[in-house]
């Protein structure tokens, strides 16, 4: 009788997970990152937004929009956390070191103070739930750099938690990208040119124009400093990120 119990109670606690593997269907989700922003010139202890953008172009629902953030290499790759590597040492107690903090209560969607995107049983990837045709997700990480040295830290998009709802691009090959990042322990000469705007002096000379772009209170677009256009950026500002396999990205200058 006890058995008996026991047996029925286990099947109980496991049925959850083949229900929701039923409950997701198979196929292919049609998306385009619209959105894809994040500093390439950060420093330590300076917070800075990583915000991305997905719409659904498909004619069906997305069962559940999810966003996977892991940081490039083995080190990343090995990481149980989306902004961390993996000491290589052995035998540590805890073995994944930050290379950024996510603050509490982040990712958030874009322009709500409310959290966004559940946890799920792997820390790298994000569920924003059902996205419906013709509309966009946008959500926003903000992270502190606490350790300096170059970075790329990737980004994939799925349809669903199972695999077996796939999310693609206009060829059909997965959406994901990638941001280059820079994090300097010392912060970077300055000045303020003719428009009113913060821009980086570079070796040799001053900084220049700002070559059309936005000022830096708006992410997506702000071009501080270097000659010719202003290809440097400045720590506050957020740099579209060239998406992989076909995404898109918004036009230049365009906030989040």
């Amino acid at each position: 009788m006890i058995v008996g119990l026991l047996l029925a109670g286990l099947a109980g606690c496991g049925g959850g997970g083949s229900r929701q593997d039923e409950s997701e269907p198979s196929g292919k989700f049609p998306v385009s990152i619209v959105t894809a922003t994040f500093p390439p010139r950060q420093q330590l202890a300076q917070t800075s937004n990583l915000t991305l953008g997905v719409k659904n172009v498909g004619k069906k629902t997305v069962p559940a929009l999810a966003v996977t953030i892991s940081l490039a290499g083995k080190l990343g790759k090995d990481s149980a956390r989306p902004f961390s590597i993996r000491d290589p040492q052995v035998g540590l107690a805890v073995p994944d070191r930050p290379v950024w903090i996510l603050e509490e209560d982040f990712p958030k969607l874009v322009g709500s103070s409310a959290p966004g995107g559940a946890e799920t049983a792997n820390l790298k990837t994000f569920d924003f739930g059902p996205l419906k045709p013709g509309e966009t997700t946008s959500a926003l990480w903000r992270v502190t750099p606490v350790k300096p040295g170059s970075y790329t830290v990737t980004y994939r998009i799925d349809a669903g938690l199972t695999g077996k709802a796939k999310a693609v691009t206009s060829d059909g090959s997965p959406p994901t990208g990638s941001f280059h990042v820079k994090i300097t322990s010392t912060p970077p000469l300055t000045r303020v040119n003719s428009q009113g705007q913060v821009v980086e002096i570079q070796p040799g000379g001053q900084g220049g124009s700002s070559g059309g772009g936005q000022g830096s209170s708006q992410g997506g677009g702000s071009n501080q400093g270097g000659s010719g256009g202003g290809s440097k950026q400045g720590q506050s500002s957020g740099t579209p990120a060239v998406p992989q396999n076909g995404s898109s990205l918004p036009p230049s200058g365009s906030g989040y």
